[in-house]
Formats: C-alpha cells, sequence, structure tokens
C-alpha cells in the first residue's frame, strides 16, 4: 500500500548539488566542511615543509633517540633508572616525577583553598585579615620567586645531616630533605592493600546509603566516622591478623648523608609547596565567590531548623556552591600541573628537565623532543579537564 501525502504538504524538491550553498538546511554543514579541509591542508602544508627544510639541513624527523642510551642521571626516581637507560625511560620518569607534584598539588591547594576561603568569611576580624594578606601576597608575587624564595629557605635554614632535626625517632630533617624509614612488604601484605581497596568501596556504599537516608527521612548518619573506620581500622585490623607482614628499613648517618630509608628531596618540597600555596590563594577566592552566591535565606533557614553553623556549611552552602566552584577550579588545576614546569629552576627532574631539556641538548633533536613534551601535557590537561568535566555533570543543577 503506497504512503499517503498529506494534503497541503509541500511537494518534495529533488536534491541538487547547488543547494550545498544555496539551500539554508546545507549552507552550515559545507561552511563548516570547507573549514575543516582546509585546515588539515593547512597542517598537512606546514608539516610537509618542515620535513622538507629537515631534508635540506641533511636530518630526518625519527623517534628512534628514544631508544638510545641517556648517559646522564636523575636525582629522583620512583622506577628503576641509571644512566645507561633509554631516553624512553628517562622520559617516563620525568612524567612520573610530573604526576607526583601534580597530583600532590592539587591535593594540597584543594585543601588549602577550601580552608581559607571559608576563613575569609568568618566572622573574627583578626582571622579574615590574615588570610586576606595572605592571599594578596601570595597571588600577586611571581610563581618562580616563591619557588627559588621557599627552595632557598629549606637549603640555607635547616642543618646538615650531622645536625638534622630529629623530630620523631627515625625522621631527619635536614638540608637534603625530609628522610624517613622505608617500607618493604612481605608475603601477606596483599590482604592489607585488599583490606584497603574494600574499605574504600564500603565506604562509597555507605556514603550513598546515608545520603538516601537522610533525603528520605532527614536523619544523618556518620559518614566520616564509618568511611575513617573502614578505610583505616580494616587495614590496620588486616595487618595485625596476617602478622605485620612490613618490614622497614631506618636510615642512618654514614659520612656526609643518610644511607637506608627514603628521603624526600627538598626540590620536590618547594615545588609542591610553592605550587600548593599559589594555587591555593586562587582556589580561596573561587571559594569565597561560590559561597557569597548562595542566598542569605538559605542560611537562615537552616539556622531556623536547628543546624549547626559547621552542618550549615557542609550540608547546605557547599553543595549548592559546588555548581559556581568547579568550573573556574578546572583552570586552576589545570594551571597547577602546567605550572609544574618550573620545576627545572630548582633542579627537580620532571617532563621538561629530561626529556625536552637535558634528552634535548644530548641529542639535538629539538623538534621530535618537544613534540613528546607537547603530546604529554596536552595529554594529562585533557584527562583533567575530562575527570573534571564530569564531576561537574554531577553536582550540577538538575531541573525538574
Amino acid at each position: 500500500m503506497s504512503a499517503q501525502i498529506p494534503v497541503g504538504a509541500p511537494p518534495s524538491e529533488p536534491f541538487k548539488i547547488s543547494m550545498l550553498w544555496l539551500d539554508s538546511r546545507y549552507r552550515g554543514i559545507s561552511i563548516q566542511f570547507l573549514a575543516l579541509l582546509g585546515l588539515l591542508c593547512l597542517i598537512g602544508f606546514l608539516v610537509r615543509n618542515t620535513l622538507n627544510n629537515l631534508e635540506l639541513l641533511g636530518l630526518e624527523f625519527s623517534y628512534d633517540i628514544l631508544n638510545s642510551p641517556s648517559n646522564y642521571d636523575i636525582n629522583q626516581t620512583l622506577i628503576e633508572y641509571d644512566s645507561r637507560s633509554s631516553h624512553w625511560r628517562a622520559t617516563l620518569v620525568g612524567l612520573i616525577n610530573t604526576g607526583l607534584v601534580a597530583i600532590s598539588g592539587v591535593i594540597a591547594a584543594t585543601l588549602i583553598g577550601f580552608t581559607a576561603g571559608v576563613l575569609r568569611l568568618s566572622n573574627n576580624w583578626l582571622i579574615e585579615k590574615i588570610v586576606y594578606c595572605w592571599v594578596e601576597f601570595t597571588r600577586n608575587v611571581p610563581l618562580l620567586l616563591q619557588i627559588l624564595l621557599v627552595h632557598g629557605i629549606m637549603i640555607h635554614s635547616l642543618p646538615r645531616p650531622k645536625q638534622a632535626l630529629e623530630p620523631m625517632p627515625g625522621t631527619f630533617f635536614s638540608n637534603r630533605g625530609f628522610t624517613m624509614p622505608a617500607p618493604h612488604p612481605e608475603s601477606g601484605f596483599m590482604w592489607v592493600v585488599a583490606a584497603f581497596v574494600i574499605g574504600i568501596i564500603g565506604a562509597f556504599l555507605f556514603r550513598r546509603h546515608a545520603r538516601a537516608v537522610q533525603e528520605a527521612s532527614g536523619r544523618i548518619l556518620p559518614v566520616f566516622t564509618v568511611a575513617l573506620g573502614l578505610i583505616v581500622g580494616l587495614p590496620i585490623l588486616a595487618y595485625l591478623l596476617t602478622g605485620s607482614p612490613l618490614s622497614w628499613t631506618v636510615p642512618e648517618l654514614k659520612g656526609f648523608n643518610f644511607k637506608g630509608g627514603m628521603t624526600v628531596r627538598p626540590e620536590f618540597l618547594a615545588l609542591w609547596l610553592a605550587l600548593s600555596l599559589y594555587t591555593g590563594a586562587f582556589i580561596s577566592e573561587i571559594v569565597r565567590a561560590g559561597i557569597l552566591s548562595i542566598s542569605k535565606g538559605q542560611t537562615e533557614a537552616a539556622y531556623a531548623i536547628g543546624l549547626k553553623s559547621n552542618w550549615t556549611m557542609r550540608l547546605v552552602v557547599l553543595p549548592q556552591a559546588l555548581r559556581v566552584i568547579i568550573p573556574p577550579l578546572i583552570s586552576q588545576y589545570l594551571n597547577l600541573t602546567k605550572n609544574s614546569s618550573l620545576a627545572i629552576a630548582v633542579g627537580y627532574m620532571d617532563i621538561v628537565a629530561t626529556i625536552g631539556g637535558i634528552s634535548l641538548n644530548q641529542t639535538g633533536r629539538a623538534l621530535e623532543c618537544m613534540s613528546v613534551v607537547l603530546a604529554l601535557y596536552l595529554t594529562i590537561s585533557l584527562s583533567i579537564s575530562m575527570i573534571m568535566n564530569w564531576y561537574n555533570r554531577r553536582v550540577a543543577l538538575v531541573e525538574r
């Protein structure tokens, strides 16, 4: 049975090539296609022109240099590495060092920023002014100067290893860094790791249950206490039940430095602390603006039903303020990660110092080395953006 054409419907016009430009239904798609084609042609021209110039200079574009020996040492390595390792291995070490300072900095900057942002709104005049002065000083002094300042204070103020400070037995503060006992897992330690993972999953599930109970009845369950017991108490219990499957190597002073244990170098401490304080100052202003964006009626209503001030901030104000805080917070996390490239100023071996610095100078392959640095930073930044945008969608206001 043939389809019936509705009465009064305009007759369908056969498609013509000219419609790609003359018809408004197709013109937008055509313009976008031409713009994309032009961009690809421009990129192809630039790549081809670069390869031709390298050929005229007697050079070739190849990443084979990454497999050759690096012939240099790195002062901080979290994986096995020596001067006979390849440039690719050195790049991996630099990437891990960058990730370490970025993740540590994001965590510390977030804690500092949220704490300072709330204190900026404190009714205590002295606390509010102290935090205000710190924020204004930190935001208006260049980050590089702060990194050099913190590093200089650590190097010149802390004592030498022979006169190192010992706040606890086996731990030492000196101008060589923070030295502490190093753990060595033994057989059976995997049960402790499994208990830790189970504790995290259990804490997440209990938090979801507590939220459902709160929305249904208004009753507030002790989420923090239960989560602390699951994440900390459960691994400790597993550690004791498995016979303490963990040994420790205690550092000892031998000659001019400590042997054994593990040392957090002053270069990492200076970079981490400066990045955290600098970014935390910006985050504090973002948090303060997010809190101020919430109507005072929300706070007054919470007080009216008997909520304490700390519960009001945690349960009423901050959940709503997060919708304003998260988008600019993403930019601060990205800035912190990219600002970690200043690590070379204090000798911290990150991506820029390894593949973008020493490897580049040894091989002379600037294009290959810098393209690797570019690709790594781009991948890290896009990963942070993807994760934070996902979280932003989770906390976004959903209209009903």
